[in-house]
């Protein structure tokens, strides 16, 4: 299946400051993730029959124009079953249709296929570009760098299945919502598994060691300079506690942690 990316400048926290739209299909096609008008966008689409808007999730940096290219285009606009009033304030509009995980949407000769990918944000999804093509993978994954997975958005436990579920997948590409292809996915989830597995390890030992605090943790968990991150850094710390506190290792009630009891 032929596939068009197009970086467009938006105000985002990814690095590179741009959020990449997708162009799925030749004279038929999905625009996926549009989240602004440019010109090199609005030629690409006048180029081809949009047939179909997704977005991978309803981050702001992702939703910007899907008003706009949706009444330009007249193309079905496609919303997650369950979460279409998420989209709606999102974007403005309102689906046409609904998906669910497993969903099927013809393509020409081909199709795109909806996998879930929660963890980054609750409505999150990937899509298989054609059978056993790469996927859209959203903000599952990047390149370089790692992807912010923080509370009250983000779910730890369910990102780290996501990284596993893409690797077992094994697609030849990932392509990512911010920077560019990742051509050896399966390298790039067990680097970000990796991280998530470190970063744990140091806030497990930050409570062992008797920080209990969100900032004792935050500072001793991180040992880089975090300014202008620290937001970002402090969401995705109570993310890992929440993941902890679920799987019993700590615990956690929201504002202070404690080691859980050890059973001998």
């Amino acid at each position: 299946m032929h596939l068009t990316r197009l970086a467009i400048p938006v105000a985002t926290r990814a690095p590179g400051g741009a959020t990449n739209a997708y162009l799925l299909g030749d004279e038929s096609a999905m625009l996926v993730d549009p989240a602004a008008r440019t010109d090199e966008l609005d030629r690409a689409v006048r180029n081809r029959d949009i047939e179909h808007i997704l977005v991978t999730h309803t981050h702001p940096d992702h939703v910007g124009a899907v008003e706009s290219y949706a009444a330009q285009t007249d193309a079905t606009v496609w919303a997650r079953y369950g979460r279409a009033e998420r989209f709606r304030e999102a974007t403005g509009v309102d689906p046409d249709r609904t998906f669910s995980p497993g969903t099927t949407i013809p393509l020409g000769d081909d199709r795109v296929r909806v996998l879930d990918a929660p963890g980054h944000a609750p409505d999150h999804v990937a899509l298989e570009a054609g059978r056993n093509g790469p996927i859209l993978c959203g903000d599952c994954a990047v390149r370089e760098g790692s992807v912010v997975v923080g509370a009250p958005e983000g779910d730890m436990r369910a990102y780290v299945t996501t990284l596993r579920r893409l690797w077992a997948a094994n697609p030849p590409a990932l392509h990512p919502g911010h920077g560019p292809e990742i051509d050896v996915p399966r390298e790039t989830l067990e680097r970000l598994l990796t991280h998530r597995k470190r970063r744990e390890g140091k806030i497990l030992e930050a409570v062992d060691a008797g920080a209990d605090t969100l900032e004792a943790i935050l500072n001793a968990a991180y040992e880089k300079d975090l300014s202008g991150v620290r937001d970002l850094a402090r969401a995705t710390v109570v993310a890992h506690l929440e993941k902890l506190d679920v799987e019993g290792r700590v615990r956690w009630d929201g504002e202070r942690a404690t080691p859980a009891p050890r059973s001998d």
